[in-house]
């Protein structure tokens, strides 16, 4: 099944729905009205309170989407998307935790790293022989050792078509191809492939960075601080695709800036699994349902690995193979002297 949260655009009332094989929403808690004879189902009044329901509560949606697949006239049953305003499936998430999982995006990044710091030397190309003989600016050991990763502001998250906001100290404003695991139950101390059966379904992840801003700030050893936390810098959508109806070992994921095709890339290519990293994150920790984990940028997926950013009026789409496209335009807004 594919979820979404929308806005109606008429009455401004926020809904959580299904899409149907024809691309119409189906209004959730209008159907199970409809079907259960006028009923109101708490389960179904948010995307959060749908997923801390439970199985239960999915087996409503189908039934209601089984129904209008089915077809009829009552409204609830098929809504043109142009009509409403989609918005991020959760807007404030329990929990972000974001990770490293993909290898060749470390490789990348590194190795542009090494060509940049070696064209501020006198002699860049034998600057370069030099960093690489040496090992240095090089994936760190302990990525392989350990599934790392850090917790984002959950209180600046975004959806699809809305406008990313740029910050006003920095210069150099980046995307990330990604996508991520919403966990569907309670998750402490679990193996890897319980972590597994515990994620409730999948969505496109875009975590806008300040480079400039973060490559400074992590010279502390602390984490990125106002490199990725500020307004708008968390996007999660269009929709979230059950865990049972998407294969993650292969998606094509690709990024295109402007209609051009920036990069592409394949989510079977990451080094390390969701079900270990949530494995490794629920040690003596409780997660909870709700919770976004994201999978880190896929090898190619950012303009740091090439050395090209965003300009304001960028349009960024991010595609994942059977998730589908997260959309968003790039504003700067005028500076107040």
């Amino acid at each position: 099944m594919r979820l979404v949260t929308v806005k109606s655009k008429d009455s401004g009332r926020e809904w959580i729905g299904a899409i149907r094989q024809d691309q119409q929403y189906v209004d959730l808690q209008a159907g199970a009205q409809a079907l259960f004879g006028g009923k109101w189902h708490d389960a179904l009044g948010s995307m959060l309170a749908l997923i801390e329901a439970g199985d239960d509560a999915l087996d409503i949606v189908r039934d209601v989407l089984s129904s209008a697949e089915k077809g009829s006239d009552q409204i609830w049953m098929a809504i043109a998307p142009d009509t409403v305003r989609l918005r991020t499936p959760i807007p404030n998430p329990p929990q972000i935790r974001d990770c490293l999982m993909f290898e060749d995006h470390l490789l990348n990044a590194y190795a542009n790293l090494r060509r940049t710091r070696a064209s501020l030397e006198p002699d860049p190309v034998a600057a370069l022989a030099e960093y690489e003989a040496a090992g240095l600016y090089k994936v760190p050991e302990i990525w392989y050792e350990l599934p790392l990763y850090y917790k984002a502001n959950r209180f600046s998250v975004i959806g699809g078509e809305e406008d990313i906001v740029w910050p006003s100290y920095t210069e150099n404003l980046d995307f990330e191809l990604e996508y991520g695991a919403f966990l569907k139950c309670a998750t402490k101390d679990v193996t890897p492939e319980q972590a597994e059966k515990n994620i409730f379904g999948y969505s496109i992840f875009n975590d806008v960075s300040a480079r400039d801003i973060q490559s400074r700030e992590m010279q502390g050893q602390l984490g990125p601080a106002k490199g990725k936390d500020f307004d708008t810098g968390n996007i999660i959508g269009p929709c979230i695709v059950t865990a049972d109806a998407v294969d993650t070992g292969n998606m094509a994921m690709r990024v295109r800036v402007n209609g051009k095709e920036w990069a592409s890339g394949n989510s079977g290519s990451a080094r390390w699994k969701f079900g270990e990293v949530i494995s490794y994150m629920s040690k003596s920790e409780t997660l909870v349902p709700g919770e976004f984990i994201g999978s880190g940028t896929v090898g190619g997926g950012c303009g740091l690995e090439y050395g090209e950013f965003l300009k304001p009026d960028d349009v960024i789409e991010l595609e994942v193979e059977g998730i589908g496209i997260l959309r968003n335009r790039v504003t700067r807004p005028s500076k107040v002297n």
